[in-house]
């Protein structure tokens, strides 16, 4: 049995992440007032005009304090007494023909990392007792969005510093336990599989639609039923789309193939791209790119460790693609003179990487998309690494025409670009390579 399969036979750690949540709270907010935590989970929420229920998608501060996964819950988190209580909604046995037994408490106490269960129509009786004459409701740290709607119900909250929760998940989201890297890895293996069969389907599939299939069918057939997000099969100049979403266009003709897409795993999410060539072997052009490329992913996986700046692993991946352009002579000039003007922006227009868990962009990142200097302006990440956390490295080299034909136009870049040249390259569309990696460090990859 693999090491993160052993892991994942335990609980998610709920607790242990109250307690982090609860103790950064202590440390920034220093108030000694007994205190609790409360939050509500996803509802179940109606198609507009419809009698369907939209798909559900737990709410990820929920799920870091509870594991739980289930609609219509409740948390309550005693901070003096460590002790965690979760709530969930109660049988409803007209509901049982059409949805089957749900899970019980006692069920649930065994199956979640809480200290007691009970049904959500408990939950203003148990807090009932701070309504009394003469008591006084302790301080409860919530989120504007996680209080409940009725005034009635609110009452029986005396919400303190709404942005302090919402602030302390997002940071101690950033750093991960072992728990949430075996989900990591269970995510990261089953989009690797997903990836190998769209790789062995090149041939044998006319249309960008046919290969997301394939991706699909593998994805749910091993477990995760689950996407990340939306994937991306951009074939061609498709490619060169960053957030291209389609994926309905025609394969032939086109050199490559870009498969920006992952599994979701119980709320982790899996972040892994590849260019991939559509007749199973790169021309001399996109070879040439894709080994830009991947020594760009290379030389800043290298740098990874604890403290590193992030900033200073961006420009590493700027500094090799500008070097492999002016080996391919689509740049030509001073190398740093070419950074100094941000002409390689027009090649390599996004941020290295993001965080990675729950979310695919995950919390704590602190991004500045103010920033004046084009180079960092879309970092997702700004500032050191901390130990534990997880950051994907996607550097890539696109040839959109949207770009970077502004570019040409502009007496500051365009005696840094070789035109003539360029046209070589605008069907290599875009080549992006993504995996994942911690400062520790481990690396992700496929």
């Amino acid at each position: 049995m693999k090491h993160h399969e052993s892991i994942l036979k335990g609980k998610y750690p709920a607790k242990a992440h109250c307690a982090k949540v609860a103790a950064y709270l202590k440390q920034t907010i220093k108030d000694d007032s007994p205190a609790r935590i409360y939050l509500q989970g996803q509802k179940t929420r109606m198609i507009e005009d419809n009698d369907e229920p939209q798909p559900f998608r737990q709410r990820r501060h929920f799920f870091y304090l509870s594991g739980c996964n289930l609609p219509d819950c409740h948390l309550v988190y005693d901070i003096p007494t460590a002790s965690l209580t979760l709530f969930i909604p109660p049988l409803d046995p007209s509901s049982v023909i059409w949805s089957g037994l749900p899970l019980l408490p006692d069920q649930a106490l065994h199956k979640y990392d809480v200290d007691h269960v009970c049904t959500s129509s408990e939950l203003y009786d148990y807090l009932a007792p701070t309504r009394k004459p003469g008591s006084s409701a302790p301080l409860t740290f919530a989120t504007q969005s996680h209080l409940p709607i009725d005034q009635y119900e609110q009452s029986y909250f005396v919400p303190f510093n709404l942005n302090a929760l919402h602030n302390a998940i997002d940071e101690c989201r950033v750093t991960k336990d072992e728990y949430e890297v075996a989900m990591l890895r269970k995510a990261n293996e089953v989009t690797t599989a997903a990836h190998i069969a769209v790789l062995k389907n090149l041939k044998h599939k006319h249309n960008e639609r046919e290969l997301e299939a394939v991706f699909t069918e593998r994805r749910i057939a091993l477990g995760c039923t689950e996407q990340a997000y939306h994937g991306i099969f951009g074939s061609g100049h498709n490619a060169a789309t960053l957030h291209y979403v389609a994926n309905n266009q025609h394969l032939q003709g086109r050199w490559n193939l870009l498969v920006d897409a992952a599994a979701e795993y119980e709320c982790y999410c899996a972040d892994v791209t590849r260019t991939m060539p559509l007749n199973g072997k790169f021309n001399e052009e996109s070879e040439g790119i894709y080994r830009i490329v991947q020594k760009m992913q290379q030389e800043c996986l290298g740098m990874l460790k604890a403290a590193v700046t992030w900033e200073d692993v961006h420009v590493k991946a700027h500094e090799v693609a500008i070097e492999g352009l002016l080996d391919l002579g689509v740049l030509k000039g001073d190398k740093k003179d070419i950074f100094d003007s941000k002409t390689s922006v027009a090649f390599f227009p996004h941020g290295l990487g993001h965080y990675l868990g729950m979310d695919t962009h995950d919390t704590g990142g602190h991004p500045d998309y103010e920033d004046k200097d084009k180079v960092f302006q879309y970092l997702r990440v700004r500032g050191t690494l901390p130990e534990g956390s997880v950051i994907t490295v996607e550097p890539g080299v696109y040839f959109c025409r949207f770009i970077i034909e502004p570019y040409l136009k502009d007496d500051k870049h365009r005696g840094f670009i070789d035109e003539k040249m360029l046209e070589k390259y605008w069907d290599v569309g875009g080549v992006r390579i993504e995996g994942k990696s911690y400062p520790n460090i481990w690396a992700f990859t496929c």
